[in-house]
């Protein structure tokens, strides 16, 4: 570690506070662009997606290409079954792609909920998004931000959620911009040594949920955005309430804890001053700005070569399985109880609609969104803060190198969905009484 002198040196203070300033614009700070406010990054992806297309197009398919053709070529399909499973999705999802682009197969696939929302929202968006956030996030954690805010927000974090105060960061760019970016923060923090095992699973299963952009779709689908801070505060509240329960549980608490120590305050410090200390500390001896930015691009890009094949091929079949099986009516059985009890209009439904959040979050708003308002509100709160689904995140975390297994995942995503019933419900209740609702 540079000693005192160089901690405490104009150039190191400078990079600290630029860079870190540049972080915070990227990730924090929504602008309002053409009549649309969202954040720098958002705005990018979605000027490059309008503007750019048949780059965009081609981009993906370079990826999924690469996703689906290594892991035969590299062996690493050996790993594991899970790894062996998913080195063949990936390959059925470039052959998926391209059918898309083809127009290949039946008309049910190319109905808009379907292959076309698939490809278009989702593939497309992560084409350009993950490439993007990997290069902007060297500002948000390589620059000694993630430092300082680590040592002021100890305090804070381990006691609730058992993660280290650096993870305050990466929490708040989870749930503000994305689960793909969030992701891509943990892994990295991970292979460092910053995080444990468990430090790792609790983020990526606890925070990093979808963007607060598509929480403003999921209200004006469901009719809430009357009752928008209601909905955005009680979603909040609960998602961060029901991870601190989950990382006391079975599978979450049995990790490793194992990762490099956090700094500790010196004696007569106090926590601010330990925090710009170490803040400025890790400004000084980061890498040039150049080598960092590449290096975290290659890992974005690498994220998403292995991200998009698997979203095509698993949403796909998430949602065909939806649609035409009664395989989420089956699971619908395991919440039953929950929506039996609280007296929600036809409970079944509601349970059977809600499991179908495990294919795609976006599933139950739009098989719930002509029911009652309260039932709308519970909807609404559940599908994001359930967090785990087939079409996206669980692509995402598996596709990164913390070791999950699919088992655990599935677990994870059934104490949730249980946890957020039982916490939103009483709240719903609660807010309609106070004629919030």
């Amino acid at each position: 570690m540079p000693d005192a002198t160089v901690r405490s040196s104009p150039a190191a203070v400078a990079r600290l506070l630029g860079f870190s300033l540049i972080g915070i614009l990227l990730f924090f700070v929504p602008v309002e662009l053409a009549g649309r406010s969202s954040l720098l990054l958002d705005h990018a992806a979605s000027a490059l997606q309008t503007h750019a297309r048949p780059l965009v197009i081609g981009c993906a398919m370079l990826f999924m290409l690469y996703g689906a053709v290594m892991p035969w070529l590299d062996g690493s399909w050996r790993r594991s079954s899970t790894a062996a499973l998913f080195s063949v999705l990936r390959t059925l999802g470039l052959l998926v792609g391209g059918a898309y682009l083809l127009e290949l197969g039946p008309a049910a696939l190319y109905q808009p909920d379907m292959l076309p929302f698939l490809f278009e929202k989702l593939v497309l968006s992560l084409t350009v998004i993950v490439p993007l956030g990997a290069l902007a996030l060297v500002f948000l954690i390589g620059f000694g931000l993630l430092e300082l805010v680590g040592v002021l927000m100890q305090p804070v974090m381990r006691p609730l959620w058992r993660t280290p105060g650096k993870s305050a960061i990466d929490a708040v760019a989870s749930f503000a911009g994305s689960y793909s970016v969030g992701l891509l923060i943990t892994d990295r923090m991970y292979r460092e040594g910053h995080y444990s095992l468990r430090d790792a699973a609790i983020i990526a299963t606890g925070f990093s949920t979808v963007s607060v952009p598509f929480l403003v779709v999921i209200a004006r689908t469901l009719n809430l955005m009357e009752q928008w801070n209601l909905y955005f505060w009680s979603t909040l509240l609960i998602t961060f309430l029901v991870t601190s329960v989950t990382a006391r549980l079975y599978p979450l608490a049995s990790l490793s804890a194992e990762r490099l120590p956090e700094p500790e305050l010196q004696k007569g410090e106090s926590r601010f001053a330990s925090a710009w200390r170490a803040g400025v500390a890790q400004a000084a001896c980061a890498p040039a700005l150049r080598l960092a930015l590449w290096s975290t691009f290659v890992d974005g890009l690498r994220m998403t070569s292995a991200i998009l094949p698997s979203i095509l091929a698993v949403g796909l079949l998430g949602l065909l399985a939806a649609k035409y099986t009664p395989l989420f009516d089956v699971i619908g059985l395991l919440l039953y109880p929950v929506t039996w009890l609280f007296s929600l209009e036809q409970p079944m439904q509601v349970a059977s609609a809600l499991a179908s959040g495990l294919a795609e979050m976006f599933l139950p708003v739009i098989l719930l969104k002509d029911a009652d308002q309260l039932v709308r509100f519970v909807t609404a709160i559940v599908s994001v803060s359930s967090m785990l689904f087939f079409s996206a995140s669980i692509p995402c975390i598996l596709a990164t190198r913390i070791p999950l297994r699919l088992r655990d995942l599935l677990l994870i995503w059934l104490q949730r969905c249980l946890l957020s019933l039982l916490f939103s419900i009483p709240l719903a209740h609660l807010a309609q009484y106070l004629g919030w609702l």
